[in-house]
């Protein structure tokens, strides 16, 4: 039988060819995003003769409503119409953005996917969780309402990221040992959820905001812990407030900047057909094929941080997951990683209604 540890390190060889699998499939995918002519179905084909004849024809730019070429389809039982551009059966700009997402911007959102978790594994193989530190009472460190908001913001992320993966490489990871029938529903089910849940993450996103904001603003301490890395490699504790600088990079950047391109973007994809009557904006092809793209950017730098944030906050520091779990941590945890955060609680200068360090057992420490 094989030792615990000899089991162990046969992890990254077999995360290492499950990921080349996936990678193969993906830029298998990638590369019959663009069919050639010959071998393109007859529907295909007469897209391809239509082009030709059009191809010295000026556009529409992104903001023209006639973001399409009319070319009516004999076989529309509904008259044409009836809905915005139904008799919109042709967008050169359609045939760019297939190309590009399914062929190089599925196969570099792959491959970034694959290859941060594999980055965080052998991260963690290589120097390891922080210390672990024990000892004193209990001190509240998460409200009940922060928590809510937190779980909330994370659950539903989890689930867009689940689904909008399966929408975006469902076809050449899951279809071809699903089968159509079982997958038809996996898509659809994705589809839903990703619509219903994206309006939910929003709301969600805008409470972590206002819930965290006066926590997260920087201060010159933040400095000391991002010359030292975080004292991540040499497992050093270096002196942090409530958060630190790397809580404090992840809720600006990832929270709030990726948070807002992806609220703003998935609104258009969302809701195609929205029309504002006082200024005469509306949805085009153009720019919902824009907003895809930067759906597609951002929504891979968003999983690939959020990775790195999950992995922080569990098997990479010991205790922050009971913090954001029950809200409550030990005195040593506290003041060995928000050294400066445990001694404005204990001197009363916190700024919250948090009860202060308990006087019995509590060690007394030097402020940094």
């Amino acid at each position: 039988m094989l030792s615990r540890y000899s089991r162990l390190h046969r992890w990254p060889s077999l995360l290492l060819l499950l990921s080349l699998l996936l990678a193969a499939l993906v830029h298998a995918g990638a590369a019959r995003a663009a069919v050639p002519h010959e071998s393109a179905v007859p529907a295909y084909a007469e897209e391809q003769s239509i082009l030709q004849t059009e191809k010295d024809v000026p556009e529409p730019g992104f903001g023209s409503t006639a973001s399409g070429r009319n070319h009516f389809d004999r076989h529309y039982i509904i008259p044409p119409g009836f809905m915005p551009e139904q008799d919109v059966v042709l967008q050169r700009g359609g045939n760019t953005w297939r190309t590009l997402r399914n062929g190089p911007l599925a196969a570099i959102a792959g491959t970034i996917l694959l290859v941060v978790p594999l980055l965080i594994f052998g991260f963690y193989r290589a120097v390891g969780p922080a210390q672990e530190t024990h000892g004193g009472g209990q001190i509240e460190r998460f409200t009940g309402w922060e928590r809510l908001v937190h779980w909330a913001t994370a659950i539903s992320f989890i689930a867009l990221a689940v689904s909008g993966l399966i929408v975006m490489f469902g076809k050449q990871v899951l279809l071809p040992w699903m089968g159509h029938a079982v997958f038809f529903w996996f898509a659809l089910l994705s589809k839903y959820i990703h619509n219903f849940v994206g309006p939910l993450f929003i709301l969600c996103s805008i409470l972590m905001f206002v819930t965290f904001l006066r926590r997260n603003l920087f201060s010159r301490i933040d400095w000391q812990w991002i010359r030292k890395g975080g004292g991540l490699i040499r497992h050093e504790h270096v002196p942090a407030g409530f958060f630190n600088a790397g809580e404090k990079i992840w809720f600006w950047f990832g929270v709030t900047l990726l948070g807002l391109l992806m609220s703003i973007t998935g609104l258009m994809l969302n809701f195609p057909y929205f029309k504002s009557f006082s200024t005469g904006i509306e949805m085009t092809r153009y720019l919902l094929q824009s907003a895809n793209y930067l759906h597609i950017i951002g929504a891979t730098l968003y999983i690939a941080a959020a990775m790195g944030h999950i992995y922080i906050g569990t098997w990479g520091t010991p205790g922050a997951y009971h913090s954001m779990r029950y809200g409550t941590v030990d005195e040593q945890w506290a003041h060995s990683h928000h050294e400066l955060w445990y001694n404005d609680l204990r001197e009363g200068r916190a700024g919250d209604h948090r009860p202060p360090p308990s006087a019995a057992g509590a060690p007394v420490h030097p402020r940094a």
